[in-house]
């Protein structure tokens, strides 16, 4: 190519073709240029890493995000985010001295999972034990189980190294008290005597069953008695990770087990697709298995606003009255969230933070 151009000039070919000659021969010396960035099918480098989280608890989001700032993995986010909430006590629903249940106890579920490998670690009714997420955490890695219970998690969290210590604090103590002093309203007993809805047990069951009683009763439990932290950490190459923490519903019968450690309920990873987790009332919403459905609707290419809009529908059509909100995310970065509106609660606040954003954003979402 270049003897062409050399002879071309020789002859006098002119100065245009000698021009486009030198910027051919220029371009023949110039290097390769760099071959295309590989990022996972779907995922868009600007909005990711992501994380979004229930509620305004802006603290854990922030810790969530300076763990995958720092090289920590989409787990270590999930992990270090809830246990912030489990430390700072995020609205008395997350970590010790809230929630007592009808015997002052205060007892703590955690779950975290991993969309990659969809490994599970879970812990119900943890007693003495302030990190269950931490201790979720050591399930998966030290253990070929997916969720453990009550004395007996305990009691693994010990042999884990973690410090035995007392979740009661005078606050929840004096929730209890007065609870006891209204004699036991709101509580959990239905079909029982003497009535639960006017006195204190102990309770024993009653020949006739009576079926609008639990329609009754979700009106009248207290919507703040129902809340978690429920997280979802989708890294820069779209790996997923979920995780959720609470101390359960306030004075819950003992050995009551919500929707926050079971997955497919209260949080659900698949890092092909995306994540999903709940809040709100887990004896409800555990039985429609939401955060796995949302996933699924996800799955289907449907956006992550409208899968959690589909799940909360769902639901209201056997429990109009039910408190809850689901929060969704997916692998290109898109997020959302729905509830459903109800008296006292017609907006849902939750926290999202990406490189899209200078600082952990508080979104707001009208409840349907």
């Amino acid at each position: 190519m270049m003897y062409e151009c050399s002879r071309r000039a020789a002859m006098g070919c002119g100065a245009p073709h000698v021009f486009r000659c030198l910027l051919l021969v220029l371009w023949l010396l110039l290097p390769p240029p760099p071959p295309p960035v590989s990022v996972s099918a779907g995922v868009s480098p600007a909005a990711l890493p992501l994380v979004v989280n229930t509620w305004a608890f802006r603290k854990a989001t922030e810790t969530a995000w300076y763990i995958l700032k720092s090289g920590g993995s989409e787990l270590d986010a999930v992990e270090r985010g809830c246990g912030q909430c489990e430390t700072d006590q995020c609205d008395g629903s997350v970590g010790f001295g809230g929630s007592p249940d009808e015997h002052g106890e205060t007892t703590l579920d955690a779950m975290i999972m991993d969309g990659n490998t969809m490994e599970v670690g879970a812990v119900a009714d943890l007693r003495r034990i302030k990190n269950a997420i931490g201790v979720a955490r050591k399930v998966i890695q030290h253990t070929k189980h997916t969720l453990l219970v009550g004395e007996s998690a305990s009691l693994f969290a010990e042999s884990m190294g973690f410090p035995c210590e007392d979740l009661t604090t005078q606050n929840s103590l004096s929730i209890y008290l007065k609870w006891l002093n209204q004699s036991c309203q709101p509580n959990y007993w239905k079909n029982v005597i003497p009535d639960a809805s006017k006195s204190c047990g102990p309770y024993k069951q009653t020949k006739q069953l009576n079926s609008e009683e639990w329609i009754n009763s979700q009106k009248r439990i207290n919507i703040h008695n129902h809340d978690t932290i429920g997280m979802i950490v989708i890294g820069g190459s779209g790996n997923v990770a979920v995780g959720t923490s609470t101390n359960g519903a306030v004075h819950k019968i003992q050995g009551r087990v919500g929707d926050s450690p079971i997955a497919g309920a209260g949080a659900y990873a698949d890092s092909t697709i995306g994540g999903a987790a709940a809040t709100g009332d887990g004896d409800i919403m555990m039985r429609f298995l939401p955060s796995y459905q949302a996933v699924e609707y996800m799955r289907t290419g449907t956006e992550p606003a409208i899968a959690c809009q589909k799940v909360i529908s769902r639901i209201q059509k056997y429990a109009p009255y039910f408190f809850g909100a689901v929060i969704c995310a997916n692998t290109t970065g898109s997020f959302g969230a729905a509830c459903n509106k109800v008296p006292g609660f017609t907006q849902f606040h939750f926290m999202v933070y990406s490189p899209l954003l200078n600082q952990p954003s508080e979104q707001v979402v009208d409840c349907i």
